[in-house]
């Protein structure tokens, strides 16, 4: 975006003029020599099968300041693994591909379930937590990246405006969040333009525009994007949520776990594509709809831990706001997209804002039967505190699996 408008409490980084990939890179490669950076690519085993993965291969093979690249396997079988291992052996970086299903993985998982510490359910959030682990047991990276497998406009380009924030030592921030356009024939990304935004504002016209945990979260132009960088001792503290609510969880913890001066965005590339999930208006188990309860269940709980006292006469208020906040919002699309010839189905999108709806009630309805739910993701400092040599087990195991050794 040609734009260099501030917003909101955080630093903006935008996508100003050309970018000189190759200086940048040179920086990166200079300054990685002293704070390494590993990248986590969180992968479900399907992703090897589809092109966006190669394309992004073919362009890690590029780079030279990714230290090591750690591929965190949804669930797979052995055969899965080794083929998996064999898939990502081509790239130049040191890479090792972390089994969350094998034995040894597994006999970890268990002991730290064993100490009452929570571990989350399967999926991306505890592949994604288990990585930081493996990363902070070799205590020598100065950052982690991370970013999907799905990205089908993959670039260099992504990765090095994602990586600089926090590696180059003139910057110097602990937390960088990527942000970026969805945009083909028509508008894209339903989630965070017709629930989290109108949801956020809404919550401010109710509680106040004073409030600065919902400043913080209204300052991200894509609070729901999956690329991120940060220093790894904030990897060590933060806990995360297992669901859908993960990028609002990792947001909720940046914000309570370092200065807001060290957390920015930064614009990583022109225009997004990768898969779609389906709304699934009549089932609330899957696709958007889902999505859009573990979100909610996410937010209410992060602000119920700063003090707000929710009752079913809030809730109410906060839906009847949130669906004049988000129709007001949908013909600023709808005027925004007939500006610049694309097409768009208000049908559909106010079906969207129909189904969030339901979402929305739906988690207010669980969190007044039970304000706790299930637990974040317990931080890795929780855990070595109740287990000292967990991170000498984990590289173990790691290793061992990636050797093949028995």
């Amino acid at each position: 975006m040609s734009d260099f408008y501030q917003t909101g409490i955080v630093s903006t980084f935008h996508k100003l003029g050309r970018f000189d990939l190759e200086r940048i890179e040179a920086e990166l490669t200079w300054y990685a020599s002293d704070r390494p950076i590993a990248l986590v690519l969180p992968s479900l085993y399907s992703e090897l099968q589809g092109e966006a993965l190669k394309g992004i291969i073919e362009n890690l093979k590029k780079v030279r300041y990714i230290d090591e690249v750690v591929v965190t396997l949804g669930p797979a079988t052995m055969e899965q693994f080794e083929h998996a291992k064999e898939y990502f052996s081509v790239l130049p970086q040191k890479t090792v591909v972390i089994w969350n299903d094998g034995k040894r993985l597994s006999e970890i998982y268990h002991e730290i379930e064993s100490a009452e510490l929570p571990i989350g359910e399967q999926g991306k959030g505890r592949s994604a937590w288990m990585a930081y682990g493996y990363i902070l047991s070799q205590q020598r990276f100065h950052a982690i990246v991370l970013h999907d497998c799905d990205i089908v406009t993959y670039n260099r380009e992504m990765l090095a405006r994602l990586s600089y924030p926090v590696t180059n030592p003139n910057l110097d921030y602990h937390f960088c969040k990527g942000y970026y356009s969805r945009v083909t024939d028509r508008l894209h990304g339903r989630v965070t333009r017709l629930l989290v935004t109108p949801l956020i504002r809404a919550l401010q016209k109710i509680l106040g525009y004073s409030n600065q945990l919902l400043m913080f979260f209204d300052s991200f132009r894509y609070p729901l994007a999956g690329e991120f960088s940060m220093v790894t001792d904030l990897s060590r503290v933060i806990r995360i949520p297992g669901d859908w609510g993960l990028e609002v969880g990792v947001l909720a913890e940046v914000y309570r776990n370092t200065s807001l001066r060290r957390v920015c965005q930064v614009d990583i590339a022109e225009n997004y594509e990768h898969k779609h999930q389906e709304l699934s208006p009549s089932d609330a188990s899957k696709g958007l709809h889902k999505m859009c309860v573990d979100i909610c269940k996410s937010l209410f709980r992060t602000l119920a831990s700063e003090g707000i006292v929710f009752s079913e006469g809030f809730f109410n208020t906060l839906i009847s706001t949130y669906m004049r906040t988000a129709q007001d919002m949908l013909k600023r699309y709808e005027d925004d997209a007939a500006i610049n010839g694309l097409y768009f189905d208000r049908h559909e999108e106010s079906l969207a804002v129909e189904t969030f709806t339901k979402g929305i009630r739906q988690a207010a309805e669980i969190i007044m039967k039970d304000p706790l739910g299930v637990p974040l993701i317990s931080s890795w400092d929780r855990v070595s505190s109740a287990i000292p040599d967990i991170f000498t087990k984990i590289k173990e195991a790691v290793e061992k699996d990636n050797r093949g050794g028995a």
